[in-house]
């Protein structure tokens, strides 16, 4: 009787350890629960860039900045195969600088940019109408301020926590905006 007393106490602390380690997998940062629209209209979860350095970023097609998708594009190669991807969220909630469709958007930053990097369907940033992605960014994490001007930058580590937040006058090339990538990047 002794002896089986044990064996259940040893089967009950392996299945407890083992049903605590599942949850604990199972369990997404607010980040990962997020599924978004990309510009073809497929649902894409935000699941499939855990374990990912990840940019998220409101892009616009006629702001100043929209340069910066040229540096989007140089950081997203010179980073992707090390596990960092740039996720570009058009909006059109600064001047109406993204007034075009999603197919327009689309073929603006291919034909301009050669934009490789993932891009979602437009959506607000702030404002009434805000998208939760960005309710979340902007009041749920460290960052809790309204979006000022397109092209601002987050960083997210790849466990899903935002770390990071860059203005629309930092470039993506900068030099704090790349060490922060590396830094993440080096992370195990």
């Amino acid at each position: 009787m002794r002896m089986f007393t044990m064996l259940l106490s040893v089967v009950l602390f392996v299945t407890a350890t083992a049903k605590s380690q599942e949850r604990k997998q199972t369990m997404e940062t607010p980040f990962y629960s997020f599924t978004m629209k990309d510009l073809e209209g497929k649902e894409t979860p935000l699941t499939a860039f855990k374990g990912k350095v990840v940019m998220v970023v409101n892009t616009a097609s006629f702001c100043g900045y929209t340069p910066q998708y040229k540096d989007l594009e140089t950081i997203y190669k010179q980073y992707k195969d090390k596990g960092f991807v740039v996720l570009g969220f058009p909006a059109n909630d600064f001047g109406k600088q993204e007034p075009g469709k999603d197919e327009d958007i689309a073929a603006f930053c291919e034909r301009n940019y050669g934009v490789t990097f993932p891009m979602f369907s437009k959506i607000s940033v702030k404002g009434k109408d805000i998208h939760p992605l960005y309710q979340y960014l902007t009041t749920q994490t460290q960052f809790k301020e309204e979006i000022g001007w397109n092209f601002t930058k987050f960083l997210v580590d790849k466990d899903g926590s935002v770390v990071a937040k860059f203005p629309s006058k930092t470039k993506p090339t900068d030099k704090e905006v790349l060490s922060a990538i590396e830094g993440l990047l080096a992370k195990q």
